[in-house]
């Protein structure tokens, strides 16, 4: 028997929302304490409903919720203010980290670090920061928080990444130096200054930045096990500009 609880305030962003009976929605919410959690807002799409205009993606909210078992009923959302909204491909972008969330990120499995950097990322689109940076930032923080983290400055056999050698990065091993691998597939070859440059989260090097971004792709869809993002569909078919996509 599943224990009826109540939630108030807590705080949270909307990662996705469908229709549900007549005039209902479920609503997937990120919540700073409780991680990703199933919500049924009754009546949410009635015209008159409170909830209207408030359950709003990427804008964060203090979120009411009760009961038990794995769909919750939504009591009250209330909008926080402070966050700008997006636009363009920065809304791309944002729909690219709620997909990725919607994907990985297990029912109720509390991730208040990866939340911060959540909340971090949608801020720094909205800044207009570099968007490739963004998403860089934000993939290895959620790969670290959901136990898939990286080893980025020593190798598989424990000594230190040279930033002038080239590995092969084996998910089931780190990085292997090449000359120990041999030539592997082109796909998993990573300079060594690249690994380093991850590792503290700088990518203003150009060869770091496409580096890091064809390594942590090649990762993600092996966690997504073969599952294709419709986000990074829309910017490969939309917004195939060099540099741009995510």
């Amino acid at each position: 028997m599943s224990v009826r609880q109540r939630v108030d305030q807590q705080p949270g962003f909307v990662l996705h929302t469908y229709p549900y009976r007549e005039t209902s929605l479920i609503v997937e919410v990120f919540s700073r304490d409780h991680g990703r959690i199933g919500l049924v807002a009754k009546g949410a799409r009635r015209p008159m409903s409170q909830l209207r205009g408030v359950l709003m993606a990427f804008q964060p909210l203090f979120i009411d919720w009760s009961g038990g078992g794995e769909m919750k009923t939504l009591v009250r959302a209330e909008w926080q203010g402070g966050q700008p909204l997006l636009g363009g491909q920065a809304l791309l972008c944002a729909y690219y980290l709620n997909e990725l969330l919607m994907r990985l990120l297990p029912r109720e499995d509390a991730h208040p670090a990866l939340y911060r950097a959540y909340g971090e990322a949608l801020r720094a689109l909205a800044d207009d920061e570099s968007r490739e940076f963004v998403l860089r930032r934000f993939e290895l923080a959620m790969l670290q928080e959901l136990g898939y983290g990286l080893e980025l400055e020593s190798d598989c056999d424990g000594r230190p990444i040279r930033p002038d050698s080239r590995y092969a990065y084996i998910i089931e091993r780190g990085a292997v130096p090449l000359d120990e691998y041999g030539v592997g597939d082109d796909s998993s070859v990573v300079a060594g200054q690249t690994l380093l440059d991850m590792a503290h989260g700088e990518f203003r090097n150009p060869e770091s930045l496409a580096g890091s971004k064809a390594l942590m792709r090649r990762l993600i869809q092996h966690y997504l096990g073969g599952q294709v993002l419709q986000s990074r569909r829309v910017f490969t078919e939309l917004l195939a500009y060099p540099g741009e996509s995510s």
